[in-house]
């Protein structure tokens, strides 16, 4: 045995962090164990080329809570978010092009060149979208309330809920579809242009097996407009030095309050004794002991490769097997000797790089989004995949050397299980088909390129721990939301063997680099003595 502890967490990803920060600010002894050699997980920056630092994986931000920004002050521990404005550029190949960012002034003219009555529509878009993000996002902070439990307090959280769904009024239905719905038949009712839905739509699909006509996929739209940047809504921002700017802030913030971090330390098991949790052991057979863990990992690998499956009930077994991590991602970083020069923006009138400064969206049509889809469905990647490109260098000069950049594709669609091959065999094919079609509209893009990481869904597994390459560790589908999320009767953190918790993305409110699974981890943790 080499330590004691009030609590052990499994995995240094930025849920696993918040956690740890909030459990060692409360007076807990804690550690983490990180099997990477960094901490971060999905969340992290990597010098991949010298002067090259690459945000391997996530790569932009804005739904970290502002709680967790200001209750663990990580300001004071290096944290700066870095607006993007204009946010979106969606170049089209008859040559026009359409930004969309903050300044609603420039959205309205740009959307107006496509069609003036949706430029008049976007705004009461938008606002309808805010006052469901009103409803939904404090539930976000919230532990979800069981369905099934007739519990005192957990019916007043069930009254108190549907209270507040009865105050939307006419924007009820609307919640009920964004929840539940598919992300196209709500902007065909909104807007009339294509171009303008094709640049809302790539917000539909990113992480999710599905098109912007598949139920499911207005919820992922939705989680596009709920966070912030430095206090304006639905504003998203590059972090400062790469998204491990986020997770070394978080450790740096729970070091501070006595955690112990430790990497290149590899859980094999989380052990128990009749029903109870006693602590993990390493790869190299160290033991440590605890009454409490809390798993940062997903549902599958905690209790189908940590756990004792005998030391679970049988249906839970079969509820964790039956989990959907169907997703269709696919990430290249690369290092640039220049910037793409895009052939729609010449001659634009834009300052230079502008319209480089936020995500670049490349989907000519929405029938060819719903070709691309098609090729995932019969396990082939798509043979014109949707692209969806961003800079950071562009805004923040600290992550490429002088003059050079650093970008990252990240593409749709990839399914995770191949027919009749495997990723290995053909993920250089495929990013050179995502090259072939970016060079399209920069036509000097593959002749910038100094080097590249491919990442398949198989390498994000690998690497990242992530079940089917699933970036939000379960898909956000309605099955698996709120309190079904990641099992029912499972959405308070908690899990059959006692003192042992999940605090990773497999539970509400989901993906994103958010902190709120962390954060709600922490409150319930505390809460049992």
């Amino acid at each position: 045995m080499s330590g004691s502890y009030d609590i052990i967490i499994v995995g240094a990803g930025h849920n696993g962090l918040v956690t740890a920060a909030y459990l060692a600010r409360a007076g807990r002894r804690v550690l983490v164990l990180e099997r990477r050699e960094l901490v971060g997980g999905a969340c992290v920056t990597e010098e991949l080329w010298p002067g090259f630092k690459v945000s391997t994986a996530a790569y932009v931000n804005s739904l970290l809570r502002p709680e967790i920004i200001r209750d663990l002050e990580l300001a004071r521990h290096g944290f700066e978010l870095l607006p993007r404005s204009p946010s979106s550029f969606t170049p089209f190949p008859d040559g026009r092009f359409l930004l969309m960012g903050p300044d609603k002034e420039l959205t309205r003219a740009q959307v107006a060149k496509f069609s003036a009555k949706d430029a008049e529509a976007l705004p009461r878009y938008e606002a309808m979208l805010e006052r469901v993000a009103d409803f939904i996002e404090p539930t976000l902070m919230q532990t979800p309330p069981s369905p099934w439990s007739l519990g005192p307090k957990n019916l007043a959280r069930l009254a108190g809920l549907g209270w507040r769904f009865m105050k939307l009024g006419k924007d009820g239905p609307g919640a009920l579809e964004i929840l539940t719905g598919a992300a196209l038949p709500i902007l065909d009712r909104w807007f009339e242009s294509e171009q303008l839905k094709i640049a809302l739509a790539t917000d539909a699909i990113i992480g999710a097996m599905a098109s912007p006509s598949v139920p499911g996929t207005a919820y992922v739209l939705f989680h596009h407009v709920m966070g912030e940047c430095n206090g304006v809504r639905g504003m998203w921002g590059y972090v400062r030095g790469g998204m491990g700017g986020i997770t070394q802030a978080l450790a740096s913030a729970a070091r501070a309050h006595g955690a112990e971090i430790r990497v290149s330390s590899p859980v094999a098991k989380i052990t128990t004794r009749r029903g109870r949790v006693k602590g993990v052991a390493l790869e190299d057979g160290t033991e440590f002991h605890a009454k409490k863990v809390a798993s940062n990992a997903d549902a599958h690998v905690t209790f189908l490769q940590l756990v004792d499956q005998a030391e679970l009930p049988a249906e839970f077994v079969a509820g964790v097997k039956g989990i959907d991590y169907s997703s269709a991602s696919f990430k290249i970083n690369v290092a640039l000797s220049e910037l793409p020069d895009f052939s729609a923006a010449r001659g634009s009138g834009l300052a230079p790089n502008t319209h480089l400064r936020g995500t670049i969206h490349v989907a000519p049509t929405l029938e060819y989004m719903e070709h691309a889809y098609d090729d995932a469905k019969y396990g082939r990647p798509s043979a014109d995949p949707i692209l969806e490109c961003t800079i950071p260098s562009v805004v923040d000069t600290t992550v490429a050397p002088a003059g050079k950049h650093v970008m990252s594709f990240f593409v749709q669609y990839a399914p995770y299980r191949l027919r009749g091959t495997t990723w290995d065999e053909v993920k250089d094919r495929f990013a050179d088909r995502c090259f072939d079609i970016l060079n399209e509209y920069a036509p000097n893009f593959k002749r910038s390129v100094i080097d590249r990481q491919v990442l398949s869904p198989l390498d994000l597994e690998r690497r990242f721990g992530l079940t089917g390459g699933n970036i939000f560790q379960g898909a956000m589908t309605l099955s698996q939301l709120f309190s079904l999320r990641p099992l029912p009767g499972y959405a308070d953190y908690r899990s059959p063997i006692k003192g042992l918790y999940l605090c990773g993305s497999a539970t509400h409110p989901g993906g994103g680099v958010m902190g709120a699974c962390g954060y709600n981890a922490a409150r319930e943790i505390l809460k049992d003595r």
